[in-house]
């Protein structure tokens, strides 16, 4: 796997993982209407929105560079994708 799609995956891991933990404290800190509490609910709520940005410029990123690449090598992305949907096919056999 290449270097920056294991760090897009982390990165994904990371903010979905950040993500639950800001829901379960906004959850908890709903009752709660001091300053402090509204100010750092709404910093939460803005770092969720750019690590989301964040993750779905990468997502798109390389939704392009797919398409691209299929779409350069159109035969080699069919016989790719045979040969893997052989082999899955194979593998599910042998149960």
């Amino acid at each position: 796997m290449k270097k920056g799609t294991a760090d897009t995956i982390e990165a994904a891991t990371d903010i979905a993982q950040l993500a639950e933990d800001a829901k379960t404290l906004l959850a908890a800190t709903a009752q709660v209407a001091e300053q402090r509490v509204v100010d750092a609910r709404k910093r939460i709520t803005a770092a969720l929105e750019d690590g989301w940005d964040y993750v779905s410029e990468k997502t798109m990123a390389g939704c392009r560079a797919t398409d691209d690449t299929i779409r350069e090598h159109p035969y080699h992305s069919v016989g790719a994708a045979l040969g893997l949907g052989a082999l899955i096919g194979f593998l599910l056999a042998r149960r």
